[in-house]
C-alpha cells in the first residue's frame, strides 16, 4: 500500500497527461486517492505533509493539488492560502471539517472547491474534473472573446489575466477570474448566486449561497478599493449581486 511521499511514476514535463499531487498524511486515504486518480486517467503522486509537498512541486509541474485540511505541522488551509500566494495551480480542498465556517475559510483562502469526508469516489472526482475544464484555457485554449476595460481595469479572457488602473497584473484563482467576467460581461444587471453559479460552476461544493459569498468576498479584496462600501460589485438584498461600472471592449 503506498504511503504518503511515495508517488506514482510521472512521465517527464513535457508530456499532456494530466498530475494531481494528493496532500494527505493518512496512508490508506493517500492510496485510495492515487488509485482514483490514476483509474481515471490521469497521473498522480501524494506526499504527507507541506514539506514534502514544497520539494515536489519544486522538481515537478502539477495541473491541481488535492489537499488535506487537517496535516502534521502546518495544515492545510496554512498550506492553501501559501500556495494561492505564490501561483495559479488549482486547489481542492478535502476536509473532514463539517461546519460551513471551517469549509468556506478554505474557499477564502483561495482554494477552487472543497469536498468533505467521507466523501463519494464519483463525486470527488466530478469535481476535480469540472475544476480542471474550467482552468484549462490558463493552458493556452484558443478563445476569441476581447478583452474587456471597466474603470482603467483590464480582463483579458484569452490570457485569463487582470490588470489594474495602473497596469500591474492582479493574481487570481480560477473562480475568482470566472466570476469577473460574468460580471464585465452582465455589468449593472442583478445576477443571482444561483445564475452566476451556472455562469461559472463557481464553488461547486455546499450551499450556492455561502461558496460563491467566498468568492465574491476574495474578489472585493483584490479590485475594490473600499471594502466596507464597494464601488464594483454591490450586494442587493434578496437578490443577489450587481456590478456597477460600465463596462466597454479594449479599443
Amino acid at each position: 500500500m503506498q504511503q504518503p511521499g511515495n508517488t506514482a511514476p510521472l512521465k517527464p514535463a513535457a508530456t499532456a497527461h494530466t498530475r494531481i499531487l494528493i496532500v494527505e498524511d493518512d496512508g490508506d486515504i493517500a492510496s485510495m486517492l492515487v488509485d482514483l486518480v490514476k483509474g481515471s486517467g490521469f497521473e498522480a503522486a501524494s506526499v504527507g505533509n507541506g514539506i514534502e509537498m514544497d520539494r515536489m512541486l519544486a522538481r515537478h509541474e502539477f495541473d491541481l493539488v488535492l489537499l488535506d485540511g487537517m496535516l502534521p505541522g502546518e495544515d492545510g488551509f496554512s498550506i492553501c492560502r501559501r500556495l494561492r500566494s505564490s501561483g495559479k495551480t488549482p486547489i481542492l480542498m478535502l476536509t473532514a471539517l463539517r461546519e460551513d465556517i471551517d469549509r468556506i475559510l478554505g474557499l477564502e483562502l483561495g482554494a477552487d472547491d472543497y469536498v468533505t469526508k467521507p466523501f463519494n469516489s464519483r463525486e470527488l472526482m466530478a469535481r476535480i474534473k469540472n475544476i480542471l475544464r474550467r482552468a484549462s484555457d490558463r493552458d493556452g485554449v484558443a478563445d476569441d472573446r476581447e478583452a474587456l476595460v471597466f474603470s482603467g481595469w483590464r480582463i483579458d479572457p484569452r490570457s485569463r489575466e487582470l490588470f489594474d488602473a495602473e497596469g500591474a497584473q492582479v493574481s487570481m484563482t480560477t473562480a475568482e477570474f470566472d466570476l469577473l467576467w460574468a460580471f464585465c460581461r452582465h455589468p449593472n444587471k442583478v445576477l443571482t448566486r444561483e445564475q452566476l453559479l451556472m455562469m461559472t460552476h463557481a464553488g461547486a461544493a455546499g450551499p450556492v449561497e455561502r461558496s460563491i459569498d467566498a468568492h465574491i468576498s476574495r474578489l472585493r479584496q483584490k479590485i475594490e478599493p473600499n471594502l466596507k462600501d464597494p464601488t464594483f460589485i454591490k450586494t442587493v438584498r434578496l437578490g443577489g449581486y450587481l456590478f456597477a461600472s460600465k463596462v466597454e471592449p479594449l479599443r
